[in-house]
């Protein structure tokens, strides 16, 4: 297939969207700004920072239905010239507020995670997705995976130890609280438990209404952004220890947020660019995965990570450890095998192996750009 301009505009914008996003959370994290004690700390609010992401995939409901509108309007004025666009089937919109509940939930363990782990290290862990979506798909939806599904599953399990043990030894050498890394990479795979669940819950009660991914992604961003916005209120009250990053000791205060972002002009920036860049990765990613493949959105994905891995490393956001990138080859190898991209048809194409291509899907959603999943197809690709 060869690539036009638009291909080229899609997968640089993918790309780049989706390494701001995950650049600009963690950047907001080491941002200084007087707070409302009056003293000068690191903007440490994650809950917060996951209600604004839900705002920016709110924003996918508009990118979904700005064009629906005007093409209506347009057949209106000229009915001959312009063909009325294809009605949406009639659906119950709280279908979406179990799988916005695990969003929410795994959106929150992760930005918490982020706060304490390195920003390379986050976007990798994402792959333990792979690992739970497979062994829950055999346990409540009955699948049957072949042998490249099990393969994946370990390799990406390899590589998740792989990254974990660079995290401890890379802390170790930069004095860094070793303890707070490891926490957080803890916290960012058992987020993958809860995204897992998000997508088997769409997979039994989502998907068979056929929602536009553009639609399904907005809904969920209304319930999550209207759930934890609610939540919030008893996170000001309630003690979190260690896992606090605010002044108070508690688990969020949005009051000491917005002071914050309203003494330091950078964290309006950086909210921005985490709202905006969400909104167009998941735009950019679902017209990546159907003008051009699922295939390219996956490689796609693996060069975001690469790109978050040598930006933190180009900042001093953390020291370059050797395992690290071997970690990474790992988790992008078992992310190919459990999909049967490339290695497995190559070796088909080659007659090393004599087996039939993949005749079961892995689980399909229509999630959102935390969760790393393929919007509009049967991929997982969660870099």
């Amino acid at each position: 297939m060869t690539w036009t301009k638009k291909h080229t505009i899609l997968a640089l914008a993918m790309a780049t969207t989706g390494s701001v996003n995950t650049i600009a959370a963690k950047w907001m994290d080491k941002i200084e700004s007087v707070n409302r004690q009056g003293n000068l700390d690191n903007f440490s609010h994650p809950f917060f920072q996951a209600d604004a992401m839900f705002v920016g995939e709110m924003l996918c409901m508009v990118a979904f239905f700005v064009p629906l509108l005007m093409a209506k309007r347009a057949h209106r004025n000229a009915p001959e010239m312009a063909p009325m666009p294809k009605e949406t089937k009639r659906f119950p919109p709280m279908i979406f507020y179990l799988p916005a509940l695990c969003d929410m939930t795994a959106t929150s363990m992760m930005y918490l995670g982020l706060t304490m782990t390195y920003a390379s290290s986050f976007q990798m862990l994402r792959g333990a997705v792979i690992v739970f979506t497979g062994l829950m798909s055999v346990a409540f939806l009955g699948r049957k995976l072949k042998y490249f599904h099990w393969a994946g599953i370990f390799t990406v399990l390899a590589g998740l130890v792989i990254v974990g043990v660079s995290d401890f030894l890379g802390s170790s050498e930069s004095n860094a609280d070793i303890n707070g890394v490891i926490t957080g990479d803890l916290l960012i795979v058992m987020a993958q438990i809860v995204v897992a669940t998000q997508m088997v819950l769409e997979e039994k009660f989502v998907t068979k209404y056929n929602v536009p991914p553009m639609l399904a992604v907005g809904w969920e961003g209304l319930f999550g952004f209207l759930t934890l916005t609610v939540l919030m209120v008893p996170m000001y009250f309630i003690p979190a220890g260690r896992f606090s990053g605010n002044e108070r000791g508690v688990l969020e205060d949005a009051i000491d947020a917005f002071v914050q972002l309203g003494n330091n002009g950078l964290l309006i920036c950086g909210l921005i660019l985490n709202i905006t860049s969400i909104a167009m990765f998941n735009f950019s990613g679902l017209s990546v995965t159907k003008e051009i493949s699922a295939t390219a959105r996956m490689v796609l994905d693996s060069v975001r990570t690469f790109i978050i891995w040598a930006f933190s490393l180009a900042v001093k956001w953390q020291e370059f450890q050797y395992l690290q990138p071997i970690g990474f080859v790992v988790l992008l190898v078992g992310l190919m095998l459990y999909n049967d991209l490339i290695i497995l048809p190559f070796l088909r194409r080659k007659g090393f192996l004599q087996d039939q291509p993949n005749d079961i899907e892995p689980v399909e959603t229509t999630t959102d750009e935390i969760d790393g999943v393929d919007n509009d197809g049967a991929q997982v690709d969660p870099f």
